[in-house]
């Protein structure tokens, strides 16, 4: 097999349940709260959870270490931002409560195709094992039990497509949570007000302050734009197909109602603009937490306008907001964006890439 770079390929770990001890109530607290079985292998880099406690309460913090091992014979390549480091970067888990699916309410970040500088190498049997939070980041809001396996989506190295696998990638934790706050009060919903507004957090300079107002007006265009040019076809044209993929009247207003919304707030929201992050990704926002947007660094080196610009930028980020558009991250590129729209327009419209590109509109189309 190639050293080269490439997406993931998993084991499927068996499911390990955490003892519930008692017939009512919290169980009690054990040493190791999972472990790893023996499996048949069907991929090249077995995943594993574990935990230290089968009972948090509200006042816990609830975290899970990832082991990621290489159990080819051949050296592996892994995506950095699904590697467990202490911080969660996208939605590593598939949590339930008591049967149920959970919210995952942690950041969404726009980035750009990854290249060599975004993975690290496992050598044949090498693991590496890292801590990755789930309060905070996942709705731990009720009392419950609940369960958390791994199920990161895979990139596609060749596509920059994400996909997720049919098969769950790891054994599974039980715990029982005591319900809590997200957290992150910080990160509570702002309202809209009466006119657009803008402010800045996280130390922003004079100089950012002065290129994110810009990329806000050119936002504004541009949204403006897209929104008067749906409004204005009936049929599949060029523009619409190569990012939103065959015409429908249904998809027609699903992408209408997107823009408009994209629109009325960038016309009508108390945005703010926080110049903290230090990733590497172009940007990022909490979709449940209206309108506060992360730019990051990929952001400053972007041009003011045009093909992954600052503005676009801004449309992909508000575009995920739940109260907006509630866009995903299906695809990262333009390529890849106008492969999903030609290969399904459901997730095209759903994919926050492809809303900024038709917004760009780089090169123009008819």
């Amino acid at each position: 097999m190639s050293k080269s770079v490439r997406g993931f390929k998993w084991l499927v770990g068996g499911i390990v349940g955490v003892s519930m001890l008692g017939a009512c109530g919290a169980p009690a607290d054990v040493d190791t709260a999972s472990e790893q079985v023996d499996a048949q292998a069907t991929g090249e880099v077995a995943v594993s959870l574990s935990v230290t406690k089968a009972s948090l309460s509200a006042r816990e913090d609830v975290a899970v270490t990832v082991t990621y091992t290489n159990i080819s014979s051949q050296p592996v390549q892994l995506l950095k931002f699904y590697v467990a480091d202490g911080r969660l970067k996208e939605g590593l888990f598939e949590v339930t409560r008591n049967g149920e699916p959970v919210e995952y309410i942690g950041p969404q970040f726009k980035r750009a195709a990854p290249g060599p500088q975004d993975y690290i190498t496992l050598a044949p049997g090498e693991s590496v094992s890292g801590s990755a939070p789930v309060s905070g980041f996942y709705d731990l809001s009720e009392t419950g039990s609940y369960t958390i396996r791994f199920a990161a989506r895979s990139l596609d190295q060749q596509s920059a497509v994400i996909t997720k696998a049919a098969q769950l990638d790891s054994n599974l934790v039980n715990l029982w949570i005591e319900g809590r706050d997200s957290g992150q009060p910080e990160l509570q919903a702002q309202g809209m007000v009466t006119g657009q507004s803008l402010s800045y957090s996280g130390a922003c300079t004079s100089s950012e302050q002065s290129a994110i107002s810009t990329a806000v007006t050119n936002a504004k265009t541009y949204s403006n734009n897209a929104s008067t040019y749906l409004n204005g076809i009936s049929s599949g044209t060029t523009r619409y197909t190569t990012w939103f993929g065959a015409y429908t009247s249904a998809r027609l207003t699903t992408a209408r109602n997107h823009y408009t919304n994209i629109k009325n707030a960038f016309a009508n929201a108390a945005i703010v603009v926080d110049c903290s992050c230090s990733d590497s990704s172009y940007a990022y926002v909490y979709p449940a937490s209206p309108y506060k947007i992360y730019v990051c660094n990929a952001f400053w080196s972007a041009p003011a306008t045009g093909t992954d610009s600052k503005a676009g930028t801004l449309v992909h980020e508000m575009s995920h907001f739940t109260v907006v558009a509630g866009t995903d991250d299906h695809a990262y590129g333009q390529s890849a964006a106008k492969s999903l729209a030609s290969s399904n327009p459901t997730n095209a419209l759903d994919n926050a890439d492809n809303h900024e590109y038709f917004a760009e509109n780089t090169p123009s189309l008819p």
